[in-house]
């Protein structure tokens, strides 16, 4: 999509985040039909990730979901789907027994490293040929700087 100096702010933002969200999708698509997930989905594997990041081990359901791009139901879904393979626990909240905390169990932390390894080698054989070492640090600094900007999202 071609842009002329003359191009408004709004259309400019528009083109920008349409040229954002479709590279997105197009890498997406692509390592989703790779071969490090045909043991999980890439949703699955979204989750044990972001749990795999939790320092304490345990997330909170709704804190899990401010960090992966489902709706509160489907991700109650998967977690349970999960839970039933035995990739996560879960357990009531002490402090609020309508909370819900989750982890990874050993199984489930066995396989987010073996598909991590594999998905981050994925990545690099997407990424590294498009763009330059100092292009890839660019784009993230572009992206980290759109992603603070937004601030917290509400509920």
């Amino acid at each position: 999509m071609a842009t002329s100096q003359s191009t408004s702010p709004v259309r400019l933002a528009a083109e920008t985040w349409e040229s954002l969200f479709r590279a997105q999708v197009a890498v997406m698509r692509r390592l989703q039909s790779g071969p490090a997930f045909r043991k999980l989905a890439l949703n699955e594997y979204d989750v044990l990730f972001t749990l795999s990041r939790c320092p304490s081990g345990w997330l909170r359901l709704n804190e899990l979901n401010d960090n992966v791009l489902l709706s509160q139901s489907s991700l109650s879904r998967l977690v349970e789907r999960l839970e039933k393979r035995g990739l996560v626990a879960r357990m009531p909240a002490p402090e609020d027994g309508r909370g819900v905390l989750l982890k990874l169990t050993d199984e489930g932390r066995e396989l987010q490293k073996e598909i991590g390894r594999e998905h981050v080698r994925d990545i690099s054989a997407l990424v590294g040929p498009a763009l330059t070492p100092d292009e890839q640090k660019e784009l993230r600094r572009l992206t980290d700087k759109l992603r603070n900007s937004l601030g917290q999202l509400p509920r």
